[in-house]
């Protein structure tokens, strides 16, 4: 038992504290024996803005809008909105458009079969993939393409900002808070070699480099960005081009986000099962399975196998040390319980949110993985409601 709790409990450290500490030992490391790259601010390839969207159309304008005043030049910037499915007045908004192209097919086949048909229309050297419901800041275009005047880069990835306001509820700041520290640690992968899973929300892809993806494909943006990972080709990371985009409607939405997000993490670790071989892919391993997969596997485990040895230690005479550790657990999922009470009331009192969304995240880890053994988790998914942007 004791065994089991302190492997469970290195194992929880290490996947959400650990690994951050390290990598940022490894670049201290690595920038005393490398010079920082340039990249050439000019670099100025043809890009195809691609949204995929379905019923936005209480939103869809903004989109549009955001879009027709990114920087780039008109001669060498193309917009397409492939809208498979959608039966709100969306099409029809984007019709009115001539500068856009509109891609439209009455059966809904999701979000993959939609990307997978547009991409083979796709002639131009870089294409941007971005969600229907975030807006862009101006630059972000220029601020993503220069990174590919470097023939390693295959991919970059935008950085996710989720934007709480004064209204925003619990979901919101706990969902800002996790942004926050994953585009962190996102900034920290690709200086060390490459950003491990990048974000829909935002991802430029060397068009010859995307190989179209199986329909039944939930994370879409994970599979493409780690499809460029095993061709050789590494994902750089751009803080200067964000995707902004509202919190989650409610802690109900956010939780069905999380668990479509959780399911669809199983589907990937199996799809992408080569990159665990660290001897065919060296300079990925490691980051992928400290990153990713021990938070969607032995992590949230380990934290269910902390709890329940350490009780079974402390009522067998484990002595001050396990009774501590006990006592410390209980004061954090205490914490987390009322982080949750507090959000049911939209009550903010931050410092009980980290360790309810931590606890609210893993526990649709579980849901996920049920829903994955079972097959339940479609790639045609209903979104999780957004609050209302302003």
């Amino acid at each position: 038992m004791k065994l089991v709790c302190l492997l469970s409990l290195l194992i929880v450290f290490y996947s959400y504290i650990g690994y951050g500490l390290l990598l940022y030992l490894a670049l201290r490391v690595k920038r005393l024996f490398t010079r920082k790259r340039s990249t050439i601010a000019t670099f100025e390839p043809q890009v195809t803005f691609m949204v995929a969207a379905y019923n936005e159309g209480a939103f869809i304008r903004h989109k549009i809008a955001n879009t027709l005043e990114l920087e780039y030049p008109a001669d060498k910037f193309r917009i397409v909105f492939v809208t498979d499915g959608s039966t709100d007045a969306t099409n029809q908004v984007i019709s009115q458009y001539a500068n856009i192209r509109l891609l439209y097919e009455p059966a809904r086949s999701g979000k993959t079969a939609a990307i997978n048909r547009a991409m083979a229309l796709v002639d131009t050297e870089i294409v941007i993939f971005s969600d229907a419901n975030t807006l862009l800041n101006r630059a972000a275009v220029r601020q993503l393409v220069r990174h590919f005047s470097d023939p390693e880069v295959g991919a970059v990835a935008g950085e996710k900002k989720v934007i709480t306001h004064e209204n925003s509820g619990s979901e919101g700041v706990g969902e800002g808070m996790y942004w926050k520290y994953e585009s962190r640690l996102k900034q920290w992968d690709a200086e060390l070699y490459s950003v491990m899973g990048a974000a829909g929300e935002l991802l430029a892809v060397r068009t010859a480099l995307y190989a179209p993806i199986p329909v039944d494909t939930i994370l879409d943006d994970f599979i493409i960005s780690f499809n460029i990972n095993k061709q050789g080709y590494k994902v750089a990371y751009e803080p200067g081009a964000y995707a902004m985009e509202s919190p989650s409607a409610s802690l109900k939405e956010e939780f069905k986000r999380k668990v479509r997000i959780a399911a669809g993490g199983f589907q990937s670790i199996v799809r992408l099962a080569p990159l665990l071989n660290i001897f065919r892919y060296p300079k990925i391993t490691w980051q992928y399975v400290s990153h990713r997969v021990l938070r969607w596997t032995l992590a949230p485990l380990c934290l269910a196998l902390l709890l329940l040895s350490n009780v079974a230690i402390v009522f067998n005479g484990g002595g001050y040390t396990y009774l501590l550790l006990l006592i410390l657990q209980g004061c954090f999922y205490g914490a987390a319980y009322t982080g949750y009470q507090l959000a049911l009331h939209d009550v903010k009192i931050k410092y009980f949110y980290i360790p309810f969304y931590f606890v609210f995240m893993n526990i649709a880890v579980y849901k996920g993985f049920g829903r994955f053994i079972r097959g339940r988790q479609s790639a045609i998914w209903e979104r999780a409601e957004r609050a209302v942007q302003n």
